[in-house]
Order: C-alpha cells, then sequence, then structure tokens
C-alpha cells in the first residue's frame, strides 16, 4: 500500500473527528427510504422525541416557579439569589440534555463557560450568573421548549401509532370479531349505517396506505427532531462569540507552536550547516597560519580548501534565508518568488500569478511559504512528472455572514497546486500537510486536498485578503 504523501512515518494516526449515527461511505442494497423505518437512527430519534414531553414539563414547571417566585421577593433581597439558583439549576438541565442529545440524536455540543465569581463568595458568583448569556438562554430553552415538545410528542406519537397499526392491521383484524363483537375496525358510523374494514380489499388497501405512512413516518419524525437539534445547538451550546474566543486562543497556541518550530529548525540549520563549516573553516585558517612559514605550499592548499567551505556556507546561508524570508518577494513580489521557488523544483512546474495589487506583507509571506511547503511535498512524495501553481484573488461568494445589501464581500487569496502523481495525499493524517492546515487555520484560512489513489492531486489553500 502506497503511503500518503505529506505525512511522516513519526506521525501516522489518522485525524480525529466526531462521530456520527449514519455512515454515508457505506453501501446498502436498500435505498435510505426503505431503510429508514427499521434504523436505528430513526428510533432513537423517535425516543428522544418521546422523553422531551416529561423532562420539559419538569423544567418549564422548574423555570416559571422560579422566575415567579423572584420576581416576588424581588421587593426584598431574596429574589436576586433565588433567581441566580434557578439559572443554575436551568444550566444543570441544560448539561443533562446535552447528554440526552448526543446519545440519542448524535449531536456533540460543546459546554459553555462555566460561572465564575469574581471573589468566590455567594454574591460574586449570583452577580456572575445573572451577567451569564449562556444561563439567560438555558432559561430561554425551558419556555421554549416545553410547547415545542407537546407538539412534538403529539405529532411523532400519532403519526407513528397510526403508520403501524394500519400497516399490521391484516395481523390483528381478527380482535374485532372475535372479542369485541363487530365485523372490524369502523370507519364510519351513524344510527343508521355503519362502515367496517372487514373485507379482504380493505384490508389490503388499509396495509397499503399504512406502508405509505410507515415509509413517510421516519422523515417526519426527523424534520421533528431537526428543530431540537436546532434548539439545543442554539440555546445550551456556547455563543458564537466565545466559540470564536476558544478558537482564537487555540489558533494562537497553533501560532506559538509554530513559531517556536521554526526558530528550533533554524538553529539546527544553524548549528549542523553553516556554523559546522565556519568551525571547520577556523580550523584550516589557523592551521594554514602555523604552515605558511615552514611549508607555504600546504598553507595555500589549506587556504583553497578553506575558500572552498565559505561558498558553501554562505550557500546555506542564503538557502536558509531565503527558506525564512527572500529577498526576491520583498523586491518584487508574489510572482518572481514563486517562480524562483518553481524553478528549483525537481518537477517542471508552471507558475500563473494574477494580482490586482500586493497582498499583506505577512499574507505574502504565508502564501509564499504553503507554495515552497507544497511544492516539496511534491518533489519529496509526489513521483510526478509535472506540477502547476495558480495564484488568484476571488470573493469568497459562499460566505453565510454576508449580507445582501451590496456591501462589499470578503475576499481571499486562492492558491491552488496541480500535480500529477500517484495521490493518496490527507491532510488528516498528520505530517506537513497537517501542520501547514494548522498554520493556515491560525489566520482563518483553510487548506483543501483531493487526492484520490492513483492521483491527481489539487491542494487548495486560501487565506484572508489583506491589502
Amino acid at each position: 500500500m502506497a503511503t500518503a504523501y505529506g505525512s511522516d512515518a513519526r506521525d501516522g494516526q489518522g485525524g480525529g473527528g466526531t462521530g456520527s449515527w449514519d455512515r454515508h461511505d457505506e453501501k446498502h442494497f436498500f435505498p435510505a427510504g426503505l431503510r429508514a423505518p427499521v434504523e436505528g437512527r430513526t428510533w432513537r430519534e423517535l425516543l428522544y422525541l418521546l422523553l422531551s414531553l416529561p423532562v420539559s414539563i419538569v423544567l418549564f414547571t422548574l423555570v416559571v416557579t422560579t422566575v415567579s417566585l423572584s420576581a416576588g421577593l424581588m421587593v426584598t433581597f431574596l429574589g436576586i439569589p433565588v433567581l441566580a439558583a434557578g439559572l443554575a439549576v436551568c444550566r444543570g438541565f441544560g448539561a443533562l440534555e446535552r447528554r440526552r442529545a448526543r446519545a440519542l440524536l448524535g449531536l456533540d455540543v460543546a459546554d459553555p463557560e462555566p460561572v465564575r465569581g469574581r471573589t468566590g463568595g455567594v454574591f460574586s458568583w449570583a452577580g456572575a450568573a445573572l451577567r451569564n448569556g449562556a444561563s439567560w438562554r438555558h432559561l430561554l430553552y425551558g419556555f421554549l421548549h416545553f410547547p415545542w415538545a407537546v407538539f412534538a410528542f403529539t405529532v411523532a406519537v400519532t403519526v407513528v401509532a397510526t403508520a403501524w397499526s394500519m400497516f399490521t392491521y391484516p395481523l390483528w383484524a381478527w380482535v374485532f370479531p372475535a372479542y369485541v363483537g363487530i365485523d372490524g375496525l369502523q370507519l364510519y358510523g351513524d344510527a343508521t349505517h355503519r362502515v367496517y374494514l372487514d373485507s379482504a380489499f380493505e384490508l389490503t388497501a388499509t396495509c397499503g396506505a399504512g406502508l405509505v405512512l410507515v415509509l413517510v413516518s421516519p422523515w417526519i419524525v426527523r424534520g421533528l427532531a431537526s428543530v431540537d437539534r436546532v434548539m439545543v445547538t442554539g440555546l445550551l451550546g456556547p455563543s458564537r462569540l466565545d466559540s470564536r474566543v476558544v478558537e482564537l486562543e487555540s489558533d494562537r497556541g497553533v501560532v506559538v507552536d509554530t513559531a517556536a518550530a521554526d526558530l528550533r529548525r533554524i538553529e539546527r540549520d544553524l548549528h549542523d550547516g553553516a556554523q559546522a563549516r565556519l568551525a571547520a573553516l577556523a580550523m584550516e585558517l589557523g592551521l594554514a597560519k602555523d604552515r605558511l612559514a615552514e611549508d607555504p605550499e600546504a598553507a595555500a592548499r589549506l587556504i583553497d580548501g578553506a575558500h572552498g567551505e565559505v561558498k558553501v556556507a554562505l550557500q546555506e546561508l542564503r538557502d536558509l534565508a531565503r527558506d525564512i524570508h527572500p529577498a526576491v518577494l520583498t523586491d518584487r513580489g508574489l510572482d518572481a518568488a514563486l517562480s524562483s521557488v518553481a524553478s528549483r523544483c525537481a518537477v517542471p512546474v508552471s507558475v500563473d500569478v494574477e494580482l490586482p495589487l500586493r497582498p499583506a506583507r505577512a499574507i505574502e509571506n504565508l502564501a509564499y511559504v504553503t507554495v515552497s511547503e507544497l511544492l516539496r511535498n511534491v518533489t519529496r512524495h509526489a513521483l510526478a512528472t509535472r506540477a502547476s501553481v495558480t495564484v488568484r484573488r476571488t470573493a469568497d461568494r459562499q460566505n453565510r455572514y454576508d449580507r445582501k445589501d451590496g456591501q462589499h464581500r470578503p475576499e481571499h487569496l486562492v492558491i491552488r497546486v496541480d500535480d500529477d502523481g500517484r495521490g493518496g495525499a490527507d491532510v488528516t493524517a498528520g505530517g506537513q500537510l497537517a501542520g501547514l492546515a494548522e498554520r493556515l487555520r491560525a489566520v482563518d484560512g483553510s487548506l483543501t486536498v483531493e487526492s484520490p489513489a492513483g492521483g491527481p492531486t489539487t491542494v487548495t489553500a486560501r487565506l484572508p485578503w489583506r491589502d
């Protein structure tokens, strides 16, 4: 089996991810519409809707009692700690709901930040609880979820029970004449006339209608459960601002780790390369100085060898400086710098850069590092015969936070590297590609890899555009 390029042997473990009830890559003999009534997901979601009614009744009662009691006691000073305690209990129910959603809906929602008072006292904690937005969202969940739970419970039970009762009616139709004293299930009745489902045609028609409802009912249940997913995610999880803060803290850690790794690499390259050569050069010049009077020819040979060491050390220093920030990038921009990188690649590389103006220095430098790393992977692992680099500035028309009011859309610097190699590159397999993806995420960028086995490979990097 070919090893996916862009990964190191020491980093061979796969990337993590959240689980899911459905295996979208798993092949089935029956289509999804026929599997849905008997799939475990349908019955787990139905169980979630059934349990939501008693849970929401308890939570709604708690919320109404807490709000009413705290409002009545607000004339005294006891209303504030009572309301804070009620918010704390609501957060406890929220934790229970998140675990229930994780177990039955396969929905993994992160816990919001805990409430912490400044001094650790009761009133400090109560003030922090009242200022915490997540606590009030839990309270709002208790209000809103109760009417929805009543509606979802009623619809789910009615639809599922009716569907399976009609579908299995031929199996239990004998109960009516045997124990009830009527011919079958009564469809219509008045003072003078009654219609029962008792003939073979009526049994078959009822079973057929029930089959249709059985096939439709899972999608009704899933639609109802999707509303619960939205409510749990939006009201019981961290806010978008809190999630952004956590993401930025993580990105800051990635930037610090990346900078430390770069410093260690530079130190190692200097120690093992130019520094070692300069130390050898100093020794050779010392020997040449000692032999200059006694054996001028030997001293000349030593000086000649030292001259060669100086050239090699200077070349290594130039290569190291070029990897950090090449002078051509500062002087002539990204097009010339990437053309220089492509000319040193062992694989023929075509470069196409079309930018109306130069991006910010930090983005430009990161784009250079990205292309250099990707071309290094092509040379080492891809077994390609040719590659291409395309750089464009494009507007992100898929950004869902854009407003359709004529406002300027966010723009990105898009880098695309293609090669005709063996494929198998995987950004989740660790190694250089995973490290590069983390570096791009630290500046709100992204790295997408399309590399089927046998090739070709397309790697697309997106960086936020800054003038």
